[in-house]
């Protein structure tokens, strides 16, 4: 697994926010009032998993957009929680190496990704680190690569939304598991209905 040292390291730190809800991550911040809960998780949904007019790029592909847009931000636990949701949707795809090619993501690679993915997922990681420097011809390449304005849309909505996700996370110094591996089950919740629906539990430390 990518980065097992730095994950381990995370998770020993303690918030520095005091009057934090006893939950990882973003929930930390979703559970401070019912109303910022409901937005959260509603923009999640928005970008992630409806319908997005004129888009052609998977959920799973969603998905590693904003696993590469974390992991540029140095966010574990985003990073990981939707490296498991891409990775569940991938399997579910018949996609194979998903391991490998999810970790590469992690890793700050774009191996085994598609030429239109490997473009947006640079459009992704261009916004997070110096927005106004993106400029047209990645976006070029990425519709020669097959992708829609849609696409780049998706591309560029996803990495400023996981940007504010990472710095919620981060800032609070939330809870963060030592493994990967704790997001597993939720996974599953999440590839069967979405960031909003009740059957939705949290995941453990």
């Amino acid at each position: 697994m990518a980065r097992d040292d730095e994950r381990s390291s995370r998770a020993g730190e303690a918030p520095i926010v005091g009057g934090l809800p006893d939950v990882p991550g973003i929930l930390a911040a979703m559970r401070l009032t019912p109303s910022l809960e409901t937005h959260l998780r509603g923009l999640a949904d928005a970008l992630l998993v409806e319908e997005f007019p004129g888009s052609t790029i998977s959920r799973a592909e969603r998905e590693l957009l904003a696993t590469a847009v974390s992991a540029g931000n140095d966010c574990f636990y985003c990073m990981d929680s939707h490296g498991a949701f891409a990775s569940e949707l991938l399997s579910r795809d018949g996609a194979a190496g998903v391991s490998e090619l999810v970790d590469g993501i992690k890793s700050g690679g774009s191996d085994g990704l598609t030429p239109k993915l490997s473009a947006l997922v640079a459009i992704a990681r261009g916004v997070r680190s110096d927005p106004r420097g993106v400029s047209r011809a990645e976006v070029e390449r990425a519709l020669e690569a097959g992708a829609t304005d849609a696409d780049t849309q998706l591309a560029v909505l996803i990495a400023a939304a996981f940007c504010m996700y990472n710095r919620m996370v981060d800032g609070f110094r939330a809870p963060t598991p030592p493994s990967a591996e704790a997001y597993r089950d939720r996974a599953g919740q999440i590839a069967d209905y979405g960031y909003s629906a009740s059957q939705i539990t949290a995941i453990p430390r």
